[in-house]
């Protein structure tokens, strides 16, 4: 494993784990102000913001693997 693709796959995390923040934020924000005006809304953001986590946790999960933990 090269030193480059040790920091490439850092910085995906980082930027799966912001998306998913992102997401989160969203979701938070809807349930928070708009429900339940906009509950049609819901299924939308909360399916976004599910598939963001995940890919974050995969990213991780590789990152993981390259480190040898």
């Amino acid at each position: 494993m090269s030193e480059e693709q040790m920091k490439s796959a850092e910085k995906d995390v980082k930027t799966k784990k912001r998306i998913a923040s992102e997401w989160a934020s969203q979701l938070h924000d809807l349930v928070e102000d708009r429900l339940p005006a906009a509950y049609r809304d819901l299924p939308a953001i909360a399916q976004s913001t599910y598939d963001a986590c995940k890919a974050w946790e995969e990213a991780e999960s590789r990152l993981l693997q390259l480190r040898g933990a």
